[in-house]
This record gives structure tokens, sequence and C-alpha cells, in this order.
């Protein structure tokens, strides 16, 4: 059995730019650091909060990426992105979106320009997931993952459902093609429910909870905002629906490599961070307005 090694509380709150009020759970902790969380490299949780109406939509301006992905996830609100290498869109509730830094890029994400001006409930996740030395050169690319595309696994007995953004759940397939073996799901489930999940034992696995309240393993309770890290001592968890809840499950296989950062560059030397720096300062990731 997979068993929960701590649970953590959300940190005070900080603003990434002015429209991402987060909780930064890694590498936010001494047991959360980015070497014990491998291939997870950052995770930011903007809980709850609403944002009152902005004729200016409010977000982060334009800022470099190189060596890992960001995924995105909407749960309340809408964000409207773009990047140098011509994506861009409209990550809506229930969105996933998927960047892939690699080569290096430039980014620009806001509040979308009609929600922005209604104001609103906002809720998100932003995690960064490490490439490997093989394919941090790759070029840019993303994955808008509508959530009508994501697949998902209906629960016994009516009790909601699985969405499988990667990886897989009993048979069900994720959407989302990854550079390393990675499972992520969202689990939307009534009181009541239980679900077994399975993750491989070497794989880095957090739980965390966006609604409602959880039992892991008729053991461990989870409530609203926290994390649970799990051990690497199983492959199987249950998770029991205490109040109906959404949670974020996220498992990775480590990639054991060195890691290197410099704010938004992510490689696997210091040479290669210089090499990033100076990339970027000489616009060879190119120009976004």
């Amino acid at each position: 059995m997979k068993t929960v090694e701590n649970v953590f509380s959300p940190k005070k709150p900080h603003f990434v730019g002015d429209g991402f009020r987060v909780h930064n759970f890694i590498p936010g902790y001494p047991d959360m650091s980015q070497e014990r969380m491998d291939p997870f490299l950052l995770l930011d949780y903007n809980s709850k909060y609403v944002f009152p109406p902005s004729e200016i939509p409010k977000g982060v301006g334009v800022h470099p990426h190189k060596g890992f992905e960001t995924i995105t996830i909407a749960y309340q609100g809408r964000v409207e992105h773009g990047d140098s290498s011509g994506g861009g869109g409209i990550i809506g509730e229930g969105d996933v979106q998927w960047m892939t830094a690699g080569s290096g890029v430039l980014h620009k994400e806001f509040h979308e320009t009609e929600w922005s001006r209604e104001g609103g409930l906002f809720q998100m996740i932003q995690l960064w997931v490490n490439l490997p030395a093989k394919d941090k050169s790759t070029a840019p690319k993303y994955q808008a993952l509508s959530n009508a595309a994501i697949a998902r696994h209906l629960l016994d007995d009516n009790k909601g459902y699985v969405e499988v953004i990667a990886g897989s759940f009993q048979e069900t397939n994720g959407v989302a093609s990854t550079f390393t073996p990675i499972e992520m799901y969202n689990l939307k489930a009534t009181a009541g429910a239980e679900v077994e999940f399975t993750i491989p034992a070497a794989y880095n696995t957090f739980v965390l909870v966006l609604e409602g309240h959880i039992t892991i393993n008729h053991k461990d309770a989870v409530a609203v905002d926290h994390l649970a890290l799990m051990a690497n001592n199983g492959n199987d968890f249950t998770i029991s629906v205490d109040e109906d809840a959404v949670v974020f499950i996220a498992g990775g296989q480590p990639i054991h490599e060195s890691i290197v950062h410099y704010g938004p560059f992510v490689m696997n030397t210091e040479q290669e961070i210089e090499e990033a720096i100076a990339e970027f300062q000489t616009g060879k990731y190119g120009h976004l307005n």
C-alpha cells in the first residue's frame, strides 16, 4: 500500500504578477524539494479567490521559459495566453493547457478579457514538469486539452468520475502526451465514493484537495486546500470522499538527473543556464508583444 508520508497546510498566499494569488507547495517545504518531487519542479495553487471586475486584464506579462513544461488547469475563471512560437488561446473552466517550453519560448498569460470585465471566482493550478536532458532542446509546443476532450472514467453508483489527463486509470487513457511517465487525474466525486488508485511505488506522488474533504487509506484525513505527499512504499491507495470533492492527483517517474535552475530556466549544468540567459538576451526565443 502507498501510504501518506505527510499532509501539508497551505502557506500564506502571494501574487504572481497581479492575476494569480497562489500557495506554493513545491518546492515550498523541506519534504517537497525539487529533488524529492522529481520530475515535478513547482506547484502553485490559486485557491478560490474573487477578483473584482477590471477593464485591464490582470496576469503575468511576457517572460521566458526553457527546459521544462508548464501545465495550467482551470477550475474556476478563464485565462488567455500566448507565446512566441505562435501558440495561444483561452483556457476555460475544466480545460488544461500543457505547454512544452523545450528549447526556449516567450510566454504571457492574463485573465481572459471578457471574464476580467465581469470578475468573479478564480481557482487554478500551475505545475512545472522537468524535461530529461535529451529533450530539453525539443521544439516548443502546447497541447490545448478542452474539458470535453479529457477522458472520463465513471465511478460506480453514479458517484462521479475520474478525469484522466495523463497516464491511465482502469484502462481509461489520458489525452496528454508526456516525455516521461506521468499519471495525472482529477477526481470529481460525491460523498460516499471510494476510489482506488494505482501509481507505481517509485513515482513521486501527491494529492491536492480543491473541494470537500477526503480520507486516504481509511486513515489520513485531508481537508480542502491541503496536500498529501505519498510515500514511495507501494502502488495502491484508496481515497474515500467524506464530502463532495474535487481532488487533483499526480505521480511521476523520477528523471534522476541534476537540476540547475535560474528563475524560468531549468537545465542540468551552470553552463547551460548561462547559455539560456544569453539566448534570451539576444532574442533567440523570438518576440512577443
